[in-house]
């Protein structure tokens, strides 16, 4: 699995804009994706239209690339300068796709990857693979679901308020889910829940963050949003 220069990830369907900046461009970047980042990367992958930056709306940072224009993605482990050597079309029907083939003229490696020996350590790396569906499967654990990006988009997590995008407690993958919810839960919804739960009303925020986690780990985005919305 890896994200392309855009942030998007390679699939089976390059969309449209997408193609013509590598057509246009000639050069990408790999960015190799590990569990970590496993949920922004699937934000990443929305049909945002052109224009947007996608980085920002996966709350990824752009790395400068050293050989070529297109930028790297700083949290990935491992990145691929490229230059494209050749584009293959294999049609427009279902299950067709775009392959295209790159000459890799640099890499990058996180050194926080390697073990004793300068190699790469497969459980440090933590890779994941593409499967069918909303499938993928973790290199060292299996398989597991991550749902589909909703078709209307999510709001990204460029407009999650800054003091929760700036959380020492939530992770990455965290924001990826939280920013992939069409909409905040209303003023009502977040009352409502605040009555259900008092013991959550009032806390300081690394706690907030904390219960808020805990939701996110159960695959609750809209518990979690509650939580971190109450004051």
């Amino acid at each position: 699995m890896c994200i392309r220069d855009s942030a998007r990830r390679v699939r089976g369907n390059t969309t449209k804009h997408t193609l013509q900046n590598v057509e246009k461009v000639k050069e990408v970047v790999i960015n190799v994706v590990n569990y970590d980042i496993v949920q922004q990367m699937s934000l990443s992958s929305s049909e945002y239209p052109e224009g947007v930056n996608e980085f920002e709306k996966a709350g990824f940072t752009m790395l400068a690339s050293d050989e070529i224009k297109p930028f790297r993605v700083a949290e990935s482990p491992i990145q691929f300068e490229c230059k494209v050597t050749d584009i293959i079309y294999t049609g427009d029907e279902g299950g067709a796709g775009n392959l295209i083939v790159c000459e890799v003229i640099k890499i990058h490696i996180n050194e926080s990857v390697l073990d004793a020996n300068g190699m790469i350590d497969q459980h440090k790396i933590d890779l994941v693979a593409r499967a069918g569906g909303s499938y993928y499967s973790r290199a060292r654990d299996g398989f597991f679901e991550i749902p589909k990006p909703i078709s209307t988009l999510g709001i990204g997590v460029d407009s999650i308020p800054v003091e929760i995008r700036n959380s020492d407690v939530l992770t990455g993958n965290n924001l990826g889910m939280l920013g992939n919810v069409e909409s905040l839960p209303n003023n009502g919804d977040v009352d409502n829940f605040a009555k259900e739960h008092p013991e959550l009303i009032g806390l300081e925020m690394v706690k907030k963050h904390t219960f808020a986690q805990q939701y996110l780990d159960n695959n609750d985005v809209e518990s979690a949003w509650k939580v971190l919305l109450l004051k």
